[in-house]
């Protein structure tokens, strides 16, 4: 089977990691997708570092290599005149275009969007900013932590003060969108035969990611306050700590309660915790009774007993562990690819695994992050076609 959208060219003129991120995930779904660098040291995550591989000019950041995997790289100045040319060939033959400049920066080097769709009328747009393409704060420059914080996620997260996700979760979370919004304007477009522009934000991706934390505000008038490792609406929902380490337990439903209550010996029917809005209420009282009771064995004596008592529990695993887990391997979640200077490299792979294939993505094979301008005569010979 070819994967779902094999034939599918997107032009990638984007850097850092929201844009980057969205056309990963393009490529991991079979599309050729054609990275537009500057000559002058291309896109800015190649020097973000340490930890880097490789010296002088063989040095390439971890993170670059954490975004880019399936595509093709070309260096092209957008201020000479004979790049541009380059970028409208490309541009008349491609499906999607995505961009992340500033507002307004795209049309000052000469691509506004009607030249744009001039140059190629089925071309799906995807723009993404820090703020939005419009409104009083517009121009403002997007960068994640930034919108963790603007966005209210830090107002939520921490025990202590303000506290940002340990991910840059704000370019994640809007790199899904802009792959989400080209997929959908693809799909629109063999109804109607045109393109259109998909826009969205940092912004955006934070606040539409609130879920009950806004419905809170918006419905109820309550404003949410950071809630630690637990859950601000479900108990007990969260970290506990035992002789040895932490374990996780999740209680989403009243049996699952009176589970694990019976599983380390607390009265499911005590008043102060009979239902969840009483735990809730309780939250204190209750995370303090279940550590009194897990302080007394270790880590490896409860988390059996609540597998055997069904209910949801789990350690809290570092980075290294998760990849030498094998569950994680046996999802596709870690991936080998053959890099031109480095060689075998080891990735982070992708989310979304379908039903003909044993490994994550939709590709036989995957490709290793390109270097700065790999393909540059490869590209430009086959626009001679």
């Amino acid at each position: 089977m070819t994967a779902p959208l094999d034939g599918v060219l997107v032009l990638d003129l984007t850097r850092a990691l929201a844009g980057p991120h969205a056309g990963m995930m393009l490529g991991d779904m079979g599309a050729r997708v054609i990275k537009v660098e500057t000559p002058h040291g291309g896109d800015d995550t190649r020097g973000w570092g340490p930890p880097f591989i490789g010296e002088g000019e063989d040095r390439e950041s971890t993170y670059f290599l954490s975004c880019n995997r399936n595509k093709e790289s070309i260096t092209l100045d957008l201020k000479d005149e004979a790049d541009r040319a380059v970028l409208e060939r490309l541009v008349a033959r491609a499906d999607v275009l995505l961009e992340n400049f500033r507002v307004g920066v795209l049309d000052r080097l000469g691509f506004p969007v009607a030249r744009l769709h001039e140059l190629n009328p089925r071309l799906v747009i995807c723009s993404a900013t820090g703020f939005g393409h419009d409104g009083p704060e517009a121009t403002r420059a997007g960068y994640d932590q930034i919108a963790q914080g603007e966005g209210g996620l830090m107002s939520v997260t921490g025990s202590d003060e303000p506290t940002k996700v340990g991910v840059p979760i704000a370019d994640l979370l809007t790199g899904m969108n802009v792959a989400y919004g080209a997929v959908a304007a693809l799909y629109e477009r063999e109804r109607t035969g045109r393109g259109r522009v998909v826009r969205t934000s940092l912004l955006a991706g934070v606040v539409g990611v609130h879920a009950f934390q806004g419905t809170r505000w918006t419905v109820a008038g309550e404003v949410p306050e950071m809630s630690g490792a637990h859950h601000a609406a479900i108990a007990p929902y969260g970290l506990f700590h035992t002789a040895t380490a932490p374990v996780q337990v999740a209680c989403g439903t009243e049996g699952l309660w009176r589970a694990f209550a019976d599983a380390i010996g607390i009265d499911a029917d005590d008043p102060r915790f009979a239902s969840n809005s009483d735990r809730v209420g309780h939250k204190a009282e209750l995370i303090a009774v279940i550590e009194e009771i897990l302080a007394t064995a270790p880590a490896e004596h409860w988390l059996p007993l609540l597998d055997r008592a069904r209910v949801p529990s789990g350690k809290v695993r570092t980075i290294d562990d998760v990849y030498q887990w094998e569950q994680t391997r046996s999802q596709g979640l870690l991936i080998e690819v053959e890099h031109p200077v480095h060689g075998t490299l080891s990735l982070p792979g992708p989310a979304i695994r379908l039903d003909d294939n044993t490994y994550a993505g939709a590709r036989e094979q995957h490709v290793a992050p390109p270097t700065l301008g790999q393909h540059n005569a490869e590209i430009r010979a086959w626009l001679e076609e």
